[in-house]
């Protein structure tokens, strides 16, 4: 169902601050923008970070979560909510008691835990309570390769393991799991898999020309949250996910050219305004 044309399209981000604004809370209202919704934020944790890397991290108090929760939920409301970033079980413990007190019915989780950079960006103990509380309120989960590893405790080398990784996180109780990036038998296919539990399982793969560019910094955060927002659109789930990742190839593709910083860029969040004439 369409939302109102006489009403914002309303896209929450729950997740942590990027300083370099590439990925994180910054880029996710940056593609809330570029694809016509009003993007709102809840953060979890600030970072001290860059296109080289992460050099400190410092978390919200999860009381705090809850108060921004319940500040924009219980005023403005949500069409969906994108939750990236959450260091700690106290952090998860409150956005998922946020989720169900205002009955949210789009959620995209982007287990997030780990910068392009490497660097880990959750604590281990962090991991049981994503799985066991937030998993079974996503409407879409979109763990690259290295996280699905670290929610199954398996490695994934072939196409074989992508789709049984899907089918298992699945089964955990997203209605839709996007195992994002090939791995290294078909690495440079820019291939995700994509599956719904919903008591027959559907698969298919997301498939694009590979993008060659140095500039992928957010390409997770910014994948998910235009994800959220064309869910937030009204957009059946498997159109919301085609569209996303088209969305963000073409970030990709059109941010190749550019150059910030010394270590890994950002996607251009904002190609269609820039290729078009004002």
């Amino acid at each position: 169902m369409k939302p109102d044309s006489s009403q914002y399209i309303r896209t929450l981000t729950i997740a942590g601050s990027d300083s370099g604004g590439g990925a994180g809370i910054q880029a996710d209202l940056k593609t809330f923008s570029a694809l016509g919704c009003y993007g709102m934020s809840v953060l979890t944790a600030l970072t001290a970070q860059n296109t080289q890397g992460v050099t400190g991290i410092h978390d919200v108090p999860a009381e705090f979560v809850r108060q921004q929760l319940d500040a924009v939920l219980g005023d403005i409301g949500a069409d969906a909510v994108k939750v990236g970033m959450l260091h700690n079980p106290d952090t998860i413990h409150e956005v998922a008691k946020g989720l169900k007190r205002f009955d949210v019915q789009r959620v995209v989780l982007d287990p997030v835990m780990f910068a392009k950079s490497g660097d880990r960006l959750i604590r281990d103990e962090a991991v049981a309570a994503l799985k066991s509380e937030l998993l079974p309120l996503a409407t879409v989960l979109t763990p690259n390769l290295k996280e699905a590893e670290a929610l199954l405790g398996v490695g994934i080398d072939t196409d074989d393991d992508m789709e049984q990784a899907a089918r298992k996180l699945a089964e955990m109780g997203p209605q839709a799991v996007v195992v994002k990036g090939g791995p290294p038998v078909t690495a440079g296919n820019d291939d995700c898999f994509c599956s719904q539990a919903n008591g027959d399982a559907k698969k298919h793969w997301l498939k694009h020309v590979h993008v060659d560019t140095h500039n992928v910094h957010g390409t997770g955060c910014t994948f998910s949250s235009a994800i959220a927002a064309y869910l937030a659109r009204g957009e059946a789930l498997n159109d919301a996910v085609r569209q996303a990742k088209e969305y963000i190839s073409a970030a990709l593709e059109n941010g190749a050219p550019y150059r910030l910083g010394h270590g890994k860029g950002p996607v251009a969040h904002f190609f269609k305004l820039w290729n078009t004439q004002i």
